[in-house]
């Protein structure tokens, strides 16, 4: 199989989709790669290093595409790919197709296949390949939120670990997964008060159980949501519903309430966000008030670390990946229940529910496509 690993274009995404060594793996297993000249450097991988892995440097994003049979990226096709997209290829990457509409009817209309990194899941419920991601945002979640708060950055001059006879600043965070978990660990680190809220009690058991510092847990509800974000210095949306948008949990009326100055990072953004008022940012323009209430909406957080991004994305995805140009499209996804979860579209139609469910399209099970 022929594999295209193009330079990602998103702006300010300096993350690639396979390491160099990610490369030798899939030549060794008597591939041909091809890797856009330029694909490693955000990442801190010279073309070199590459070529010396064994692939074959092009200059020509068109050819990567045009000429591979799978395309593996980090974040979604922009709207100047959609023309590469294509019958027969597979394309391998974060999609969220649930809050994106024209990119799912791309692929459809293209007959593409697209595999989605996040909703591949396990018999046990995790996601393997959603996970190293969530893990990084969650932590920066923390670290940008502290940087937020800065006077000179608009927020209310509040340091987050406080001082001795000083308070600390009030972190909310909603939804207690891998991000909400993340977060709560550096938020804790740094001596903030920290409220986590979920809607399973099991789970904010275990986040009592293993976390230490001044944390609190409580049910996740209508109500309770309004009272701690009205509190809160930080607000961190961490809800995930795999596969499918992200439910509004904090409403305009919530935020109008929170005090000017405070902060907002909703990491769901890039599944259509939990806050009424965020919307897709970028990493050159984040930020923007509504209320007085400052608002990060940066779908694409992991990719201001992206030497430490691209390890833990390559390590998670490249056993898929070779799974995949070793054994076919066909035979991989028959023989991996997780791996077929993450079909998300195939020759022309929608293969995951949630995704069809948003938009109102037709849903066809992959089971029945191959």
């Amino acid at each position: 199989m022929i594999i295209g690993v193009p330079k990602e274009i998103k702006d300010n995404e300096y993350r690639v989709s396979a390491t160099p060594g990610g490369i030798h793996q899939l030549v060794d297993s008597g591939q041909q790669v091809m890797v856009e000249r330029g694909a490693g450097m955000g990442s801190g991988f010279a073309d070199e290093e590459y070529a010396e892995a064994g692939a074959m440097m092009v200059s020509d994003a068109a050819k990567v595409w045009n000429e591979a049979e799978m395309v593996m990226k980090v974040k979604e096709p922009l709207r100047n790919e959609y023309r590469y997209l294509r019958q027969g290829l597979i394309v391998y990457t974060y999609l969220h197709l649930a809050a994106n509409e024209e990119l799912t009817r791309q692929l459809v209309s293209k007959k593409t296949t697209g595999i989605a990194y996040e909703t591949v899941e396990l018999a046990n419920g995790s996601l393997p390949l959603l996970t190293p991601m969530s893990e990084v945002a969650g932590k920066m979640a923390v670290q940008i939120a502290a940087h937020c708060l800065e006077r000179m950055n608009g927020g209310r001059g509040k340091l987050l670990g406080g001082i001795p006879g000083v308070l600390p600043a009030d972190v909310v965070i909603i939804g207690g997964g891998t991000v909400g978990t993340n977060a709560a660990q550096v938020a804790l680190g740094m001596g903030a008060n920290v409220m986590s809220l979920d809607i399973n009690p099991d789970r904010l058991r275990h986040l009592s159980e293993v976390l230490r510092g001044n944390l609190n847990t409580l049910m996740s509800s209508p109500r309770n949501i309004a009272e701690a974000v009205k509190r809160a210095d930080v607000v961190i949306g961490a809800v995930l519903v795999k596969g499918a948008k992200a439910p509004c949990l904090v409403t305009r009326e919530m935020v109008s309430e929170m005090k000017p100055g405070s902060v907002i990072v909703d990491v769901a953004v890039d599944q259509g966000g939990c806050v009424e008022t965020t919307h897709p940012t970028s990493h050159s323009q984040p930020t923007y008030l509504v209320n007085g209430v400052l608002h990060y909406g940066v779908p694409n957080i992991p990719g201001a670390v992206p030497r430490t991004s691209t390890y833990g994305l390559s390590n998670a995805t490249l056993p898929y990946a070779l799974k995949l140009v070793r054994q076919g499209l066909v035979n991989a996804v028959k023989g991996d229940a997780a791996l077929a979860k993450g079909v998300n579209t195939h020759d022309g139609y929608v293969t995951y529910q949630a995704v069809a469910d948003a938009f109102g399209m037709d849903y066809r099970p992959l089971s029945e496509l191959l």
